[in-house]
């Protein structure tokens, strides 16, 4: 009589990488999580002890092994350290857009003021917006909505009250000015938050958001991740050495993740 064959620590895992990519592919979605998928494929060796830990921690309780294998490469794909540099420069690139905001729109309520004070003077009208109701009826313009359910209460409105009970168009785009110019950055997800919040990119980046990713998976906050779930520093190491595809040159050992998390424990207190 055969004997039925025992699944390793490393092919339960590596089963669930597959049907992830199987799935993945039949519907022709997350690619960038398929290559990483691959990688961790292709870098089996190394990740045997990692995987060995994986399981022994997570294989009782249900699907948390998929849940920690799924947020390894949404992370992985998500929050490499490509796309963590890109999130700077689009933080950086959102401070500079808030400020030209703040200043355009300063400089085009000066406009409007002026216009408004040579259809006074000049003698002539250029039959331009002068109410904040007719803007706002242009900029909805063919909206099936804003026709269908506002227009015709804005209408009524725009009629019970005359124009000293409206913000001038000049007040209205100051008030856009104000609030580009008072504007404060926040990132808005734990994620984004982990990767971006040091000065300068690096390797730790991709290992915060993998920490909050963990977090925000555990039981503490209603996850699927056991109570006191942890990994030990040469499992993350590897883990992340294979999922980022690092080189020899940049490879993260255990010492370099238990640095990392003292860090981290540090900037708690």
């Amino acid at each position: 009589m055969p004997t039925a064959q025992t699944t390793t620590p490393q092919q339960a895992c590596e089963n669930i990488l597959i049907d992830e990519k199987r799935y993945n592919t039949e519907r022709g979605i997350l690619r960038s999580e398929n290559a990483v998928i691959d990688r961790l494929l292709t870098r089996s060796l190394e990740l045997k002890p990692a995987y060995g830990e994986l399981h022994e921690k997570l294989h009782s309780h249900p699907q948390a092994l998929r849940v920690f294998l799924r947020l390894l490469l949404s992370t992985a794909a998500f929050w490499n350290l490509e796309r963590i540099a890109k999130s700077r420069a689009q933080r950086g690139e959102l401070v500079e857009t808030n400020r030209q905001i703040a200043r355009k729109a300063d400089e085009l309520a000066q406009l409007l003021v002026q216009r408004s004070r040579l259809h006074d003077t000049s003698g002539f009208s250029s039959r331009t917006h002068y109410h904040v109701c007719d803007v706002i009826e242009a900029a909805a313009g063919k909206h099936s909505l804003f026709n269908a359910y506002v227009k015709e209460r804005l209408d009524a409105l725009c009629g019970q009250f005359d124009l000293k009970y409206w913000p001038s168009l000049d007040q209205l785009v100051r008030a856009v000015a104000a609030d580009a110019e008072s504007a404060t950055l926040a990132a808005t997800d734990p994620l984004t938050l982990a990767a971006t919040v040091a000065a300068r990119s690096s390797r730790a980046d991709f290992f915060k958001a993998l920490f909050a990713a963990i977090k925000e998976n555990s039981a503490q906050t209603g996850g699927q991740l056991p109570e006191g779930f942890r990994l030990t520093d040469g499992t993350l190491a590897s883990l992340a050495n294979c999922a980022l595809d690092l080189g020899p040159d940049e490879l993260a050992d255990s010492a370099y993740v238990k640095r990392l998390r003292q860090h981290l424990r540090e900037d708690d207190r």
